[in-house]
């Protein structure tokens, strides 16, 4: 069974002459781990709640059952929330394969699986061992993994926070830019600018990426793409559907298909 550790932890491990190094941590109340590096490349897999990662002044939100994948020596903040259970992969910049730049991945139950059994073991083992064998099995696989459009952005500007603040705590919510503006009594383009600013996107796009996280959530869940639908506030499935494939290119039904499949 894996032993369990906190963000101080992590400093320990990162420094290991092993490639790969896996460890499992509980969050028991959300916080925070202020701008830092890490001589390895860092992925984080979300097995329960979510994590939040700042890299290069963006914010990306990882849902359950995705990771962010943060090279070596990349400037990051960290933020998991109530109760999230994370495992921590640190791979040694010698592994070629990984993304170049920071990016989230769709985890397939069998990548998921082999982080969890690597975190148990010792993570002191030597070159080939059991041990090593498992890691380099991982990796293999973890380099097929897909990237997944999954940087919503969550800026520090207080209008912009409160609006994603709202928008994550009711995913159904479907306020429209106008009633945004007069919340904040801002005229609509003065609002649409500002968004523009913070996020990159237009205020649709924006709250489309969060729908797109929220709907991966649920349907990693088993949820299904009707309770999705009702979940993010759509009038019909098929309005849902259209959002989800207009993105992944894929119908939710043959996305999730699709990413099991990987798993051989």
């Amino acid at each position: 069974m894996f032993d369990a550790i906190g963000w101080d932890d992590i400093k320990n491990f990162e420094t290991m002459a092993q490639p790969i190094i896996a460890k499992i941590e509980h969050a028991h109340a959300s916080h925070e781990i202020p701008l830092h590096t890490h001589p390895k490349g860092q992925l984080i897999l979300a097995l329960h709640g979510y994590v939040t990662c700042e890299v290069s002044a963006k914010m990306w939100m990882v849902p359950t059952h995705s990771a962010i994948w943060i090279p070596a020596q990349k400037v990051h903040s960290n933020r998991a929330s109530d109760n999230a259970q994370l495992c921590h992969l640190f791979i040694d910049s010698s592994k070629n394969g990984m993304p170049l730049n920071t990016c989230t991945l769709a985890i397939t139950p069998l990548v998921k699986e082999l982080m969890c059994e690597l975190a148990g073991h010792n993570q002191h083992y030597t070159l080939n061992s059991k041990t090593a064998r498992l890691a380099q099995v991982l990796f293999d696989q973890l380099i097929e993994m897909p990237v997944q459009p999954l940087d919503f952005v969550l800026s520090k500007n207080e209008v912009i926070q409160t609006m994603s603040d709202q928008l994550i705590n009711m995913p159904n919510n479907r306020k429209t830019l106008p009633q945004w503006a007069k919340q904040f009594a801002l005229t609509e383009r003065t609002l649409a600018r500002l968004i523009k600013k913070e996020t990159g996107m237009t205020f649709g796009k924006w709250r489309t990426q969060l729908h797109i996280i929220t709907a991966l959530k649920a349907l990693s869940d088993k949820q299904s793409v009707q309770q999705v639908s009702e979940l993010l506030g759509y009038e019909s499935v098929s309005a849902f559907i259209t959002m989800f494939k207009k993105v992944m290119k894929k119908s939710p039904m043959k996305y999730m298909s699709d990413l099991n499949q990987l798993s051989p």
